[in-house]
């Protein structure tokens, strides 16, 4: 079933122009130029080696470009910003792997996630005010959590781990989130919420899925970029995608 509304045109948040990067005489990124903008849900697709995770590298600072300009929000030069400061100007990112705290309850791991900077144990003994468990409240409901929120997060399936760790992201209010291969590994009624989670994110947040399970795709995306070679092979909307007699060659049709 196919999630996708009508695309709405939004103000620009993430610009990437002419962006390079190589490793060893190994060009991971060339030349790539990409447009992101406020509550959108993009997904980025393309064969192993295409550039993604280096594209979301350089986005969160991980990475340095050697060319390139790489703006946020009201202009701010990403490239001249590091790992933590990024993240504080409202860029989360979710890897593949989950990393939650599996020897806190949910509750706690959502805690932790508000307290910010400081460490685990100086988190816990936090006096948190009504504003926080409002919050705490919230964000269990936005990811489906609320009945399991005094469960440990190692007992947690591998989906639910998934979706607590998108909540202590949005703990942190960002205004773009990166998600890596968010539905590897779920099973079908697990991958079925996380599109309706995204898919209800992106109202109030931009979106970026790098994710290789198409069928997924297809239910939650609006808009499309294909990467290969560390450019911009095609962009637009799936149905136009998917029928791409060059994106067929070099990656759905393999």
């Amino acid at each position: 079933m196919s999630l996708v509304g009508p695309e709405v045109h939004t103000p620009t948040l993430l610009y990437l122009d002419g962006v390079s990067v190589s490793f060893d005489g190994f060009k991971a990124i060339d030349g790539l130029s990409l447009v992101v903008d406020e509550t959108e849900l993009r997904c980025v697709i393309g064969p192993n080696g295409a550039g993604k995770t280096t594209m979301m590298d350089i986005i969160t600072g991980r990475t340095r470009p050697d060319t390139g300009r790489v703006e946020y929000a009201d202009g701010v030069d990403l490239t001249r910003c590091d790992e933590s400061e990024i993240a504080n100007l409202g860029i989360g990112r979710k890897f593949q792997k989950p990393t939650v705290f599996e020897h806190h309850t949910v509750d706690d791991n959502l805690e932790l996630a508000l307290a910010g900077r400081r460490s685990v144990a100086a988190s816990l003994r936090f006096a948190l005010g009504p504003e926080d468990r409002d919050r705490i409240d919230e964000l269990l409901a936005t990811v489906n959590l609320r009945g399991l929120r005094h469960r440990l997060a190692g007992t947690l399936s591998h989906g639910q781990k998934q979706w607590l760790e998108i909540g202590m992201l949005l703990a942190q209010r960002p205004r773009l989130l990166l998600v890596d291969e968010p539905v590897a590994g779920m099973t079908a009624q697990e991958t079925e919420r996380t599109a309706e989670l995204l898919v209800g994110l992106a109202t109030d947040h931009a979106v970026v899925v790098v994710e290789h399970d198409m069928e997924f795709v297809r239910s939650i995306a609006r808009k499309v970029t294909v990467l290969h070679q560390g450019r911009v092979l095609a962009e637009g909307p799936m149905s136009v995608i998917q029928d791409d007699p060059l994106v067929n060659a070099v990656y759905l049709g393999e």
